[in-house]
């Protein structure tokens, strides 16, 4: 039996495949706007889930993204993704409305994964420059019927954006290039560029209310660069760290691109002493005994928490 999110890719891949004096993510865009027409659709089943519609546009963006490999065009990982959207549902699990923001958010599919662990009580905002990034992720929010607001500027800019319960990033690793901006961040170092992830880092507490949390994929050597006492510096002043936890070496291409998920808390007036630290390594995560051992435990120390 062909699933329903093989029954979505199939539908956007043979438009795309058929369309070939459009760039292939363009014929996406295009076989997305068709579907929501109703004019033609994916032969889906009435029980098709959220889930399964994100999954069958995320594989073909995927294959779309390898064709035309544009190194800005990266999308987390789908076992990422769902790993840090179950943090996300019980970190949230007591709120009636969950507001989320994604500064870094591409194609919106780390978003997207949150918002449908969480479940209907959720609105967000999305950031992204790239604005077929954005073209993709908005008619991908269309189709899912999520409630998402846009904004197309570098997220390091000023945002016109109130202060939400959850933050999550993939964060975009490298030096900014405009110190002038980055001069209005505490993390920028007296000399030399700014790493953006340090730079996303603070925007993104910035935007958090009191209490609220941050779920950042980060460089697993986030805290072994030479800006490193500017983190710690600015962590210890306007944060408190939850969890460290390190993802498998699997996952990744090389040492050298691994990850950890970096959770933050923003602190609030009744807040008492600070938290013991989780550090922790997320097992091999085929084995699925192991990983239920693992989610039991962090479910344990959120409700904690």
């Amino acid at each position: 039996m062909v699933t329903n999110t093989e029954q979505i890719f199939t539908f956007l891949n043979e438009h795309a495949e058929a369309n070939k004096e459009d760039l292939y993510l363009e014929a996406i865009i295009d076989a997305c706007h068709i579907w929501l027409s109703g004019d033609k659709m994916p032969r889906l089943t009435p029980s098709v889930t959220k889930e399964e519609i994100r999954r069958g546009i995320q594989l073909a963006v995927l294959k779309g993204m390898k064709q035309q490999a544009q190194p800005n065009h990266q999308m987390t990982p789908d076992a990422i993704g769902m790993l840090i959207g179950h943090f996300a549902n019980k970190l949230m699990q007591q709120k009636d409305e969950v507001t989320v923001l994604d500064p870094a958010a591409g194609t919106g599919n780390l978003l997207f994964t949150v918002m449908n662990s969480i479940g209907d009580q959720v609105t967000a905002t999305s950031v992204e420059i790239d604005e077929l990034l954005v073209r993709l992720s908005a008619i991908t929010a269309e189709l899912l019927e999520q409630p998402v607001r846009y904004f197309i500027q570098d997220a390091l800019r000023p945002l016109l954006v109130d202060p939400v319960d959850l933050v999550v990033c993939d964060l975009p690793v490298g030096y900014y290039p405009d110190d002038d901006n980055a001069m209005n961040f505490e993390i920028m170092p007296a000399e030399g560029h700014a790493f953006s992830h340090h730079l996303f880092i603070e925007q993104s507490m910035n935007h958090l209310k009191e209490g609220g949390y941050a779920i950042f994929l980060t460089p697993a050597s986030l805290f072994e660069s030479d800006q490193s006492a500017e983190l710690h510096r600015y962590l210890k002043k306007n944060a408190v760290i939850r969890a460290v936890l390190q993802l498998p070496a699997s996952l990744f291409r090389s040492a050298a691109h691994e990850k950890s998920i970096f959770i933050l808390q923003k602190p609030y007036a009744e807040m008492k002493a600070a938290p013991d630290v989780l550090l922790t390594k997320v097992p091999d995560m085929s084995d699925k005994l192991v990983m239920s051992r693992f989610l039991e435990q962090i479910e344990n120390w959120i409700d904690e928490s």
